[in-house]
């Protein structure tokens, strides 16, 4: 029977659309599913943060930013096992190995399920410590505790969903990833003014909201791979391989190294807003509250280019296995264009309507919006050049380049930011965070053109 499976759908490499289809048509077709599913991704602490900022205020959204580092780390966790897990069966799959490949899925999804109840669980057990370490403020933390106490349940089903809805589009089902993704985000969306003001619940409302919609993503992750697959799957191949382990960590931690920092920055962060600020005419609730809101403003932004980046993995991955050298260099250079128009779009944005942008969450004194709208103009000034680093990234990982992906994704936040913001802060104050955005985020651009040009200049024509 599995013989007979195997003739019937191994697809060869002539015949697999991702090798013979023209580039620009399948980074449209896989890129705007996978673009829709980041920013629905992002919508759900965005949406959070627009109604919390709204219905609670500003302490609402200081303790949404304080308990972000946990939905970071989950996120991390998703990207290391779906990306790692998704990168190998694309190669394997280019190599015409399909039941090796349905084995790396296999291996993904269990260790999906089992990495999400296991973060939850440590969460909930150092629920106080946590926050307090994420830089909570006394008067922040009864917020974040409700916050982060219920949203902590859903993050078996978060997990699964975002690490998940990476082997769905590499088994070829973007359209269905995306519903995923929208239909729990829409969940959400929904249920977010009805908990909050309806039945004035507050932040708790914005949790249960979140939770519920995570829930609901997750089972159609599950149903997916329980009726719909196109993929050749086992149930004796959910048990989890060491051997496949290695293979989708060896590739997906790029990815996860990078949101690890990214939660590291925001930690660290979090606390020298919360110290300087405390020195300033700020306050300490003010930088914390409007950090928050901006970081997911630029959320938004980083979905788009990261879900550009995620569309593109399944054609550079399957077409260096194949060794079609050519159709990897146009892939790159369509999604390195659409990248830098997009970042260019959202750098005007954020240098011409700050106030307009930093009002949609929610009401503050004039110094909260004094502090906000130069943050936002100094911090993101480099916008324009940002999309080309995560990118390059996932395009380094998908190719099988683990180890210049793991130091593509450290290049902006721990080898340039992290330090930055530290010595800045010493010599500047509060100020010091502002400028040291910028300044890492040319040196990352640069360097993610440099190894991008090497890369590709070295495939055998």
């Amino acid at each position: 029977m599995e013989g007979t499976f195997l003739e019937e759908t191994n697809i060869s490499q002539e015949q697999n659309p991702l090798g013979a289809a023209p580039v620009g048509g399948l980074i449209l077709k896989f890129a705007i599913p996978a673009i829709i599913s980041m920013l629905v991704s992002a919508m759900y602490n965005i949406v959070d943060q627009i109604f919390i900022g709204q219905g609670v205020g500003m302490l609402g959204n200081a303790a949404t930013n304080v308990a972000f580092p946990v939905t970071t780390i989950a996120t991390a966790l998703a990207l290391l096992l779906g990306i790692g897990g998704a990168s190998n069966y694309n190669l394997e799959m280019g190599a015409g190995r399909e039941q090796r490949a349905s084995s790396i899925a296999g291996t993904a999804l269990s260790t999906l399920v089992i990495t999400g109840a296991v973060l939850a669980l440590v969460v909930l057990l150092f629920l106080r410590p946590l926050l307090g370490l994420f830089g909570a403020t006394t008067d922040v933390m009864p917020y974040a505790v409700d916050y982060l106490g219920i949203t902590a349940v859903g993050l078996p089903f978060y997990v699964l969903s975002i690490g998940g809805n990476h082997i769905v589009r590499a088994d070829r089902s973007p359209t269905y990833s995306m519903t995923c993704v929208l239909t729990g985000a829409v969940i959400n969306t929904i249920l977010d003014p009805l908990f909050i003001f309806g039945f004035g619940w507050g932040s708790k409302g914005a949790a249960w909201a979140t939770v519920i919609g995570q829930v609901v993503s997750g089972i159609l992750v599950i149903i997916y791979f329980g009726k719909f697959r196109k993929m050749y799957l086992e149930t004796g191949m959910l048990k989890p391989s060491a051997e496949c382990l290695k293979a989708i960590v060896s590739l997906g931690m790029a990815s996860c190294i990078n949101q690890i920092a990214m939660a590291i920055v925001q930690i660290v962060m979090n606390n020298i807003l919360r110290y300087y600020g405390g020195l300033s005419v700020y306050g300490s609730d003010i930088p914390i509250a409007c950090v928050g809101v901006i970081s997911k403003v630029n959320q938004v932004f980083m979905a788009i280019c990261i879900g550009i980046s995620q569309g593109c993995q399944p054609i550079w991955g399957f077409n260096y296995g194949a060794k079609k050298y050519d159709r990897v260099r146009l892939a790159y250079r369509y999604s390195m264009i659409a990248c830098t128009a997009i970042a260019t779009v959202f750098f005007l944005c954020f240098q011409l309507f700050p106030h307009q942008i930093v009002s949609i969450f929610g009401t503050g004194s004039d110094l909260y919006f004094q502090f906000a709208e130069r943050y936002l103009k100094i911090f993101m000034f480099m916008t324009f050049a940002n999309g080309i680093q995560p990118m390059s990234s996932g395009f380094f990982t998908s190719i099988g380049k683990a180890k210049l992906g793991i130091v593509m994704s450290l290049t902006r936040q721990v080898l340039f930011l992290l330090p930055l913001i530290i010595i800045f802060s010493l010599i500047m104050g509060i100020d010091g965070v502002m400028y040291a955005g910028p300044i890492a985020d040319a040196a990352a651009f640069a360097l993610a053109i440099l190894f991008a040009r090497r890369e590709l200049g070295a495939m055998k024509k």
